[in-house]
């Protein structure tokens, strides 16, 4: 046996990795409570109205889930490593170990899971988190790393994207993630008009609130990916870390491009064929019933048969019966 059981007294345990990101849980669980209540009232609209009320309904809440959800996703730039490396430091042990890296908006998660995980006495599944946003500062994040006794390959990583450091890609990642957050909050606060102008109905005016969304999301990209230093190069002996867009970026994309051609194809249909676009906004079955309920409602009525009978006596008749009454 070794003393402390060949662990490092002076180092803390493994911190436990939460199963999902609560942010993220919340607002998808907020917008299905809102797909779940129009839903449960979809059959109370009548005719064929309600297949287009409903994709309406669910192609709105999508873009509004997607555009508040990847503020908070951390996957925006993703990369993983599979490395034999050392574990902590003032020891020669090495482990065979997934770093992952992945970059977000708000900062950027260091992974470390090793292969297996429980190795050299410990349990090897790491998921650190140093922020950089307005309210943040990563160079003091990193220092609690330090002070905490992190694995060595974190904070290797994570040395990487300080102020300090020689790649100098802290400043253009942290102006860059500020920028297309801001972005994205307005291509939010834009969704929301598009909504209430197309419930108001005024669909030109919705239209075009659906494109400047869709060209705001677009803009967000840009300033992500507008970063001229670059990719600082994450070795672990001869293997590699190396970064890519991840699903975050290619879902913004996607979404971006949705309300692009929705936005497109409303304007386009207003112009053309503004009676199919009435159509699908269930415009045209409400215009016709309250024609129909103003012509009945307000046509005179027609005179019963006693009346008629009584217009059509003859004068003569009629003069005898006013004689006689008199």
């Amino acid at each position: 046996m070794t003393l402390w059981n060949g662990s490092f007294p002076f180092y803390p345990g493994a911190n436990a990795c939460f199963p999902f990101d609560t942010t993220r849980a919340i607002i998808i669980s907020i917008f299905l409570s809102m797909l779940a209540t129009f839903i449960i009232i979809l059959p109370g609209i009548r005719g064929r109205g309600r297949l287009f009320w409903f994709l309406r309904v669910v192609m709105g809440l999508f873009v509004g889930a997607v555009v508040l959800t990847i503020q908070f996703t951390r996957d925006w730039e993703t990369g993983w490593v599979r490395a034999n490396t050392s574990y902590k430091s003032f020891s020669r042990a090495l482990v065979n170990a997934e770093i992952g890296l992945h970059i977000g908006l708000a900062g950027v998660n260091i992974t470390l899971v090793g292969n297996p995980v429980n190795q050299v006495n410990e349990t090897i599944n790491y998921n650190e988190h140093f922020a950089w946003s307005f309210d943040a500062d990563y160079d003091h994040s990193y220092s609690e790393g330090l002070e905490k006794g992190l694995p060595s390959p974190i904070l290797y990583v994570a040395e990487k994207f300080t102020m300090q450091s020689p790649c100098g890609v802290h400043r253009q990642y942290r102006i860059s993630s500020h920028y297309a957050s801001l972005t994205l909050w307005m291509a939010f606060c834009t969704w929301l008009i598009s909504i209430l102008l197309f419930s108001m109905p005024i669909l030109l005016y919705g239209g075009y609130m659906l494109l400047l969304t869709a060209t705001l999301m677009l803009f967000s990209l840009l300033f992500f990916t507008a970063r001229s230093a670059p990719k600082c190069p994450i070795q672990f002996g001869p293997a590699s870390l190396k970064t890519d867009y991840g699903g975050s970026f290619w879902l913004t994309l996607a979404t971006g491009l949705l309300c692009l051609l929705l936005g497109l194809g409303i304007i386009i249909l207003n112009s053309v064929q503004p009676e199919k676009l009435k159509l699908v906004f269930n415009l045209d079955e409400g215009k016709a019933e309250d024609e129909e309920g103003w012509d009945t409602s307000y046509l005179p009525a027609e005179p019963s048969s006693s009346v008629q009978d009584m217009l059509m006596v003859p004068l003569g008749e009629l003069c005898e019966v006013t004689a006689t009454q008199l």
